[in-house]
């Protein structure tokens, strides 16, 4: 009888087990977008030692899109998960962290020496503190900004400039000191402090002024017009933000200080 019981139990405990792995298991959906976006990231890697920088900077720019569907796909899902934020994280190391890197050392700072593979690992490596400083942040700050520049849109920032670049009739490679200075304020812009607007609380299934679907087809048509152009400087207009951002803030801060010392004295000399 005893021995029934232990079976019984064993049985029992057996299957609750297999419950557990099976509600240990991953959602595939958003992890195939994930793994995607980590594909177009090496095909990056490859195309840019082949010399063929437009492939390799096209690539980035579709892995920046699949970065953003699959968190969008499993918040609509329900399918968000710890295992989920831990594989984009690292996606994201690889396809807007090393490929950029290797793409714009081959592409311009090779022959620069250490300075140029110095920048090149200082994109990375600030891109690395970005994403675990956004992993331990993530419940902290407001989510609709961003502590930093992001890594995908310094990567875009990159990808878009080789595009620029070519589009205009640079061919191979394109040496120039500045593109190292770039590089090296791109990566400091990462770890920065300085915020930028994450456009998470845009609620685009809600009723819309007939004005802004206008100006969402205006800006579609400009982009499909000169793609090369519109990319670059709309992601060099986000980079760009936070830093202007901030120093309006800075003068608002100032001028309103200036106010009220004026009017202090101004209640000084009425009291007198």
């Amino acid at each position: 009888m005893k021995s029934r019981q232990r079976f019984s139990a064993g049985m029992r405990g057996r299957k609750r087990f297999n419950r557990d792995r099976m509600k240990k298991g991953i959602y595939v959906l958003p992890n195939l977008f994930t793994t995607a976006s980590l594909l177009a990231g090496f095909y990056s890697i490859v195309m840019a030692m082949y010399g063929k920088f437009t492939s390799a900077s096209a690539a980035i720019l579709i892995a920046w899109v699949l970065d953003g569907l699959d968190g969008r796909m499993a918040r609509l899902t329900n399918t968000t998960s710890k295992f989920g934020a831990e594989y984009d994280s690292l996606a994201d190391l690889v396809a807007f962290g090393v490929a950029p890197a290797i793409l714009v050392y081959v592409w311009s700072l090779s022959p620069y020496g250490k300075w140029g593979w110095m920048a090149a690992f200082l994109f990375v490596v600030c891109g690395a503190l970005r994403l675990a400083r956004f992993n331990v942040q993530v419940n902290i700050i407001d989510k609709k900004l961003f502590n930093g520049l992001p890594i995908p849109a310094a990567a875009v920032v990159v990808a878009s400039t080789v595009i620029l670049f070519h589009h205009l009739g640079v061919e191979g490679r394109f040496n120039h000191i500045g593109i190292l200075f770039a590089v090296a304020a791109v990566s400091l812009l990462m770890v920065s402090s300085v915020k930028y607007y994450s456009f998470k609380d845009l609620n685009y299934f809600t009723r819309k002024p007939f004005i802004s679907f206008v100006l969402i087809v205006l800006i579609m048509m400009i982009v499909i017009a000169e793609p090369q152009i519109t990319i670059f400087t709309f992601s060099l207009g986000y980079s760009l933000s936070g830093p202007a951002w901030l120093v309006l803030r800075l003068v608002r801060r100032k001028g309103g200080s200036i106010v009220k010392e004026e009017v202090k004295d101004i209640e000084a000399g009425a009291k007198s």
